[in-house]
């Protein structure tokens, strides 16, 4: 049976940095809350002047590629996965992400096309190319995505006229990319285990990006109260613990070393973890994060977040890492992967 591994994984990250005490400096009205407590983000990175999702995207495939074994002529897809697909100030929808980064990569023979899934975008196309892989219709590819999201937090900084404001989760965010490159040549040692997603669209109005309703750009709208209700994080234990047993197992027995959450909110993950230690009856791996630092980058989270952690040496070759999806639709759901000796 062919499985499908990461074989190599890039991500970037812009030099500008911008903290939590100078973007609240640049609001209209008084500060709303503790936003560094309550979210635990301190600084973001913010793309420059000339910088835009097209860039990051092909920044991060490239450093992909150079901790590769192959080179872009042998992918057979590359799928752009990107919430924010800006180039040149402006919002592209054709043509194709996908196909804009195989073009300036050279990858003249692969298959191309978009997937857009909130910020577990990155996500589902792992999901795709891992299907992909295993069907047999591939045999390598790209996933990639370019999030330069910040122009959401401009937004929130001119808009933002109450303490409990839609725009809230707008000055959380940050700019960044990730890709991975997977094939078919995964092992016991070094695979995707397995991967499920799932949408519960009766919370898909709880958070919303679109053009602004009072002037000009793009807007996030969020209750954030009702996104951190405890039924929402239910859709991801309640699934993986029924995935599991159909398997003949459990949560504990797949001892995992690390887990990684999407990038939203420091003290909501630490909630997340209680609720899963108690669905599972199992203990939760600390969550590996790089909220403080980087903030909320979307779609591009989990694996900003799994790079970080093999640049700093964190993660062993071998290692199990649980993913854990949490995104606008809303999307739950679990990646699990065993890592082989991966270079970055």
């Amino acid at each position: 049976m062919v499985r499908s591994r990461i074989e190599a994984i890039g991500s970037y990250l812009p030099d500008t940095e911008v903290s939590t005490a100078e973007l609240l400096a640049r609001l209209a009205v008084e500060a709303p809350l503790d936003l560094e407590r309550i979210s635990g983000v301190r600084h973001r990175r913010v793309c420059a002047e000339g910088e835009d999702s097209l860039d990051l995207a092909l920044a991060a495939a490239r450093a992909a590629l150079d901790n590769s074994s192959y080179d872009a002529a042998e992918l057979d897809v590359v799928i752009s996965c990107s919430i924010t697909r800006i180039r040149d100030g402006e919002f592209c929808l054709e043509p194709s992400f996908a196909l804009m980064v195989r073009n300036e990569l050279g990858a003249a023979g692969a298959i191309h096309f978009d997937v857009s899934n909130a910020c577990a975008g990155m996500m589902s196309g792992v999901l795709v190319l891992d299907r992909m892989i295993r069907a047999g219709l591939v045999k390598r590819g790209l996933v990639v995505s370019g999030e330069y999201i910040t122009p959401i937090s401009d937004t929130a900084v001119r808009e933002m006229s109450q303490k409990y404001d839609p725009q809230f989760a707008s000055l959380t965010v940050g700019d960044g990319a990730a890709a991975v490159i997977l094939d078919g040549e995964g092992t016991d040692a070094d695979c995707i285990d397995y991967i499920e997603l799932n949408t519960s669209a009766s919370f898909a109005q709880l958070c919303l990006g679109m053009p602004s309703d009072r002037g000009p750009g793009i807007a996030l709208y969020t209750d954030n109260r009702a996104m951190h209700n405890e039924s929402r994080y239910l859709l991801w234990t309640t699934r993986q613990r029924d995935f599991l047993a159909e398997r003949g197992g459990s949560f504990g027995a797949e001892r995992y070393d690390h887990v990684i959450h999407h990038q939203f909110s420091a003290p909501a993950v630490e909630f997340v973890a209680k609720i899963a230690e108690r669905e599972f009856d199992a203990a939760v791996p600390p969550a590996l994060m790089v909220l403080d630092r980087f903030g909320n980058t979307a779609s591009t989270s989990h694996f900003v977040v799994l790079h970080d952690a093999l640049k700093q040496q964190r993660i062993a070759s071998g290692a199990k890492v649980l993913m854990v999806p949490a995104a606008s639709g809303v999307v739950a759901g679990f990646l699990s992967v065993t890592l082989g000796d991966l270079r970055v």
